[in-house]
């Protein structure tokens, strides 16, 4: 070994493997895409409050999974290297809405597709899954489960207000019963048969009804 032979390194022969257009080309379309799953992200989005920063997540995700696969496809030895590492990375943030697992895989899988150079099916794959997306996720139904929080004087109230639910819904079901000397307080999970909420106006009419409370439930929250 001569002394050049000690400073010799093939790290600058690593420069040129991936030329400049190539990258600007796929980093620019992954912006782009992840910029798409962002937007479609905000317009399905139902959580309890909105994360600016996850969204901005999604799209730098895009990006930095596409800049990572174009270094692992062009060197098979790092590719190598590159899964030792990143197996030791260990993410801590919980996920609340199951969705959003669906949108950082979407982001991940759109790097990886660019970065291979399969275009059309990142461009193609991302425009089908987000109207599949804005479709479903907005989709509003009448038969989404609602909570009627109901307050009244004593068990004939109660037996009024019970069969005036069950003509007037697809389905009453009593989820609690509190009773106090001078009141009886029922939550109760509902469908409704139709859009239109104004029973829980006649409800809360009745002679002996003190409260009556509707309130959208999805099984995480109400609000």
């Amino acid at each position: 070994m001569t002394f050049q032979d000690i400073f010799k390194s093939s790290f600058l022969e690593n420069v040129t493997s991936v030329s400049l257009l190539d990258m600007a080309i796929a980093l620019a379309l992954a912006f782009g895409l992840g910029l798409f799953i962002f937007l479609v992200y905000k317009k399905t989005f139902s959580g309890v409050m909105w994360s600016s920063s996850f969204g901005v997540t999604l799209v730098a995700l895009a990006m930095i999974t596409t800049m990572v696969i174009l270094a692992v496809t062009s060197n098979v030895v790092l590719s190598l290297g590159m899964v030792g590492a990143l197996s030791i990375v260990r993410f801590r943030t919980a996920i609340k809405e199951p969705l959003d697992i669906a949108f950082l895989f979407w982001s991940i899988a759109v790097g990886i597709v660019l970065a291979a150079g399969m275009i059309p099916l990142a461009v193609i794959g991302s425009v089908v899954i987000g109207l599949v997306l804005l479709v479903f996720v907005n989709r509003k139904s009448h038969a989404d489960p609602y909570i009627v929080v109901l307050r009244c004087k004593g068990s004939d109230t109660e037996g009024r207000a019970r069969a005036y639910l069950d003509q007037s819904t697809r389905r009453c079901v009593v989820k609690s019963k509190t009773v106090q000397k001078d009141a009886v307080e029922l939550d109760m999970e509902v469908r409704l048969r139709d859009a239109d909420t104004s029973f829980i106006n006649t409800l809360a009419g009745m002679d002996g009804v003190l409260s009556a409370v509707l309130v959208s439930y999805n099984g995480d929250y109400m609000g």
